[in-house]
């Protein structure tokens, strides 16, 4: 189970939205329990409406920023413009940690829908995400 904030939840939502027109994208840090501490946006350096990639500045500070705190990177989160809040054929290819929580923002509708997965040698698994205040 992932479990974040309703203030980490809004900004997960918020940077999707203003990365439109592009896939919005960024990193999840926190405890080894699923707990996310902090939400860090990145650009889409892919630059596209239909896939993502995070700035790697984004991951070497993040990076960095956990080995001196003592925290995670939980996972990554992304949005999906005009589909459904579930992993495409190339978000699973490319999910490179199967210890990673992969969230998934639609903003196909209003209010945008957050969903959680794993994903493990292909295979997509939802999770619960609890939004705590």
């Amino acid at each position: 189970m992932l479990t974040l904030s309703s203030l980490h939840h809004d900004a997960i939502v918020a940077a999707c939205i203003r990365a439109l027109p592009n896939e919005g994208c960024g990193l999840l840090i926190g405890t080894p329990d699923g707990k996310v501490v902090d939400v860090l946006a990145s650009a889409n350096v892919a630059d596209s409406a239909k896939v993502y990639e995070i700035d790697p500045g984004v991951l070497l500070r993040a990076f960095r920023r956990v080995d001196q705190e003592g925290i995670e990177v939980l996972g990554v989160f992304h949005s999906h413009n005009h589909s459904e809040a579930y992993p495409s054929p190339t978000d699973i290819l490319q999910a490179p940690d199967p210890s990673w929580h992969y969230v998934i923002v639609s903003l196909r509708d209003v209010p945008a829908e957050l969903q959680s997965f794993r994903v493990l040698d292909g295979s997509v698994t939802p999770e619960a995400i609890e939004v705590v205040d």
